[in-house]
């Protein structure tokens, strides 16, 4: 699967997995992680980007926890129709944008973000776009948070191959996200594991 298609696949995905899937499910395990690290790390007034927000479920958990300065970004046009049904308030106060975060990431001013996250959003960056990983740590001024499946679950991560095919279909890419962002200069504060993915938080030095 080449660059195109990969991102295609997914700007057009609708049942398992697309906006609405997610938006059904809700806020999980993740999505209160990702509050407990914020409130040990930033401030409410922290400038937030999560990166492949989908209909906004960890967005909105923030949102309810007090941040406000919160924008996503997400390849499918469809997330925002079913956040606007499903998480009205975060819809009319967010930015949102629709797109690759490789075409929206070179264009963002340094240090624009306090923090920039993603929750299973980079696993399937393909190979020819991971110059995309040094643009994150450019534009985040003090965090770069991941929530990846690093072999978590039973049947992801656990082959020892670069690449595996959810359901069949479309690629997870495995990689070392702590020697990722540690490679590009960032100092990793805290690893912990959920029951799906592990949250591994960053800081910019």
């Amino acid at each position: 699967m080449d660059p195109g298609e990969n991102r295609r696949d997914w700007a057009e995905r609708s049942g398992a997995y697309s906006p609405a899937y997610y938006a059904d499910i809700g806020p999980n395990e993740v999505s209160e992680t990702l509050v407990d690290v914020f409130a040990h790390y930033v401030s409410t007034d922290a400038k937030v980007l999560e990166l492949g927000c989908s209909s906004g479920r960890h967005l909105a958990t923030l949102r309810d926890a007090g941040y406000e300065n919160l924008t996503g970004i997400d390849l499918n046009d469809e997330s925002f129709v079913v956040m606007a049904d499903h998480y009205p308030r975060l819809a009319e106060t967010g930015t949102f944008h629709a797109g690759a975060i490789e075409d929206y990431l070179p264009d963002v001013p340094d240090d624009a973000f306090d923090v920039v996250y993603s929750v299973e959003t980079l696993q399937h960056v393909h190979p020819d776009d991971t110059w995309v990983f040094e643009e994150i740590t450019r534009v985040s001024s003090d965090l770069v948070v991941t929530a990846e499946n690093e072999g978590n679950g039973p049947e992801r991560g656990r082959s020892g191959t670069e690449v595996s095919y959810v359901d069949d279909e479309f690629p997870l890419y495995h990689r070392d996200w702590h020697d990722v962002f540690t490679g590009l200069g960032l100092a990793e504060l805290l690893r912990k594991p959920t029951a799906r993915d592990t949250v591994r938080v960053f800081r910019v030095v």
